[in-house]
């Protein structure tokens, strides 16, 4: 099939296969490269890529790349489109701090009900669908909030608009389809870390309208609702985008893969099955809840913060609040690097550490922005606790890919709902009252993610053991592929529904670090060629 001129897998499958080598790339050592499939990049046994090319077009997966992250960018500037202007709509809607409040928590709960949809509908539609008819669905509601007038009508607005947040769980698992294990943690890291940038953009981007619209001649409570015309119509565009150029597998797109019978059709229930059993699904939506939930939850009130607690300017505070989300630009493929090389030097323990290091120093620089009473060490402390934060959840999803073969859909959009509730919850509780002010908020925040860290140390893979405990000294559970295979029955292995879970278990080993030279394969697991 690879051989054959313009199908899935050959050079001409959408690329001349004579790609340049691009300084920014990283490859993935000692896996195995498929050199029966001709893409522009090299690939493993299950045709992911092996080398990461960040300025690349190639197409299946660096377009995809591309698509992905900007598509995820679209939906975090227009989540948050509103949080830089709120000192102008308060005054124009009314608002109280508790509706200002309310509406935070709004924008971020709606994405935990279509983060968990995502997850089903990544794993039996694809990645495709999902993210083009989910952004193209949000564009409406964008739109809308340019004619709300009052406080219900701007929370329920706001909370629509949330549920675009969902695209981060089919940005992650395509990526995982798209890319191998060895260098998942970077990719996943720089995808949903650009994506994460809008965050920061739209304190930019919205603040910079607002001004232009009103020099245009707009009063300063119409040009706010016209200045949402423009995430509304990013929504428009990417969406047709993604649903033209995107492409769910190296090989082709889902459905037409099944229907040819490429790909088995797996069932919704099994898949569910599987990751709602898997105890480690539960630790790490708990852990994206303080890593990923207090980045939210600080993209909705730091500019606010800096406005009312230093005397700002709105577009001062504004630039001050943006460079807490574009910390993401590097800090979130940071966290996804160092994941990668711990890996390769401790394996999946090295991962663990790493994660467990980088959240807990976001937690502590966190409650130090709390206390902060000068502006620059104000601005110091937010630096450093975003980059600590937004390190720990790449670090997070280069660990997310290994948890399960089979539901990584559903996973990921269980670990990205954890994100969402983990920020409205503390949204709720710390700054959505008067009970504390926005300093004592930030800082019990610090000691919420310093605290749900700790259970990082009870996550243990048999085949690689955990932060403190070795793998399993069963000669039979302490390989990849029993625990990959694990998720299949036997019916289901007779049919060889279970080879892609086999290639990924090959293509894994790796994440035995040092032991990766030194520890045999157990006869009768892998074959060569599966």
């Amino acid at each position: 099939m690879a051989d054959i001129e313009g199908s899935p897998g050959s050079s001409m499958h959408g690329v001349t296969g004579r790609e340049q080598t691009f300084i920014a790339s990283v490859a993935s050592p000692m896996v195995p490269t498929d050199t029966t499939a001709n893409f522009a990049l090299p690939v493993d046994s299950e045709h992911k890529a092996k080398v990461f090319k960040l300025f690349s077009l190639a197409n299946p997966h660096m377009r995809t790349f591309h698509l992905s992250w900007i598509s995820f960018f679209t939906c975090f500037v227009s989540t948050f489109a509103a949080a830089p202007l709120v000192p102008i709509i308060r005054d124009n809607l009314n608002l109280t701090k508790s509706d200002i409040g309310n509406a935070g928590v709004a924008s971020v709960s709606g994405s935990i009900f279509s983060r968990l949809t995502m997850g089903a509908v990544c794993d039996l539609l694809g990645p495709r669908y999902g993210c083009a008819f989910l952004i193209m669905l949000c564009a409406p509601t964008v739109f809308c909030m340019s004619f709300v007038k009052d406080a219900a009508g701007y929370i329920a607005v706001r909370f629509m608009i949330g549920f675009s947040l969902a695209t981060f769980v089919s940005c992650q698992y395509w990526m995982s389809t798209m890319f191998n294990s060895k260098i998942i943690g970077l990719v996943n890291g720089t995808a949903a870390g650009w994506g994460n940038m809008g965050g920061g953009a739209t304190q930019l981007i919205m603040p910079l309208m607002y001004e232009l619209i009103r020099r245009a001649g707009a009063t300063p409570f119409t040009a706010w609702r016209i200045a949402f015309f423009v995430p509304g119509w990013l929504h428009v565009i990417m969406g047709i985008l993604v649903l033209t150029l995107g492409q769910d597998l190296p090989d082709g797109n889902l459905g037409t893969l099944q229907k040819k019978g490429n790909v088995a059709k797996d069932k919704f229930s099994k898949v569910l099955w599987y990751a709602i059993t898997n105890y480690r699904t539960w630790i790490f939506a708990l852990l994206y809840g303080y890593s990923m939930g207090v980045e939210l939850t600080t993209d909705n009130v730091i500019a606010e913060y800096f406005y009312d607690r230093f005397n700002l300017k709105l577009r001062t505070a504004g630039i001050i609040a943006a460079s807490f989300g574009m910390a993401n630009l590097l800090a979130r493929p940071f966290g996804g690097y160092t994941s990668d090389v711990a890996a390769r030097l401790f394996g999946m323990r090295g991962r663990l550490w790493n994660l467990w290091i980088l959240q807990t120093l976001g937690g502590v620089f966190c409650i130090w922005l709390g206390r902060a009473n000068s502006l620059p060490i104000a601005v110091l402390a937010m630096i450093l606790f975003s980059i600590g934060a937004q390190a720990a959840c790449g670090a997070t999803f280069g660990i997310i890919p290994f948890i399960s073969r089979r539901s990584l859909g559903i996973i990921s959009g269980l670990t990205g709902a954890g994100g969402n509730f983990g920020s409205g919850l503390t949204q709720l509780i710390f700054f959505s009252t008067s009970k504390f002010s926005t300093s004592t908020g930030l800082s019990l925040m610090g000691v919420m993610i310093v605290c749900c860290t700790l259970p990082v140390t009870l996550v243990h893979f048999p085949q690689w053991g955990s932060m403190f405990l070795p793998p399993s000294k069963d000669v039979n559970k302490s390989t990849e592929e029993h625990y990959y295979t694990a998720e299949w029955n036997e019916e289901e292995k007779q049919k060889g529904l279970h080879h892609n879970s086999l290639k990924f278990a090959e293509n894994s080993r790796s994440e035995r670090g040092k032991r990766v030279a030194s520890v045999p394969t157990p006869p009768n697991t892998t074959p060569t060629h599966v």
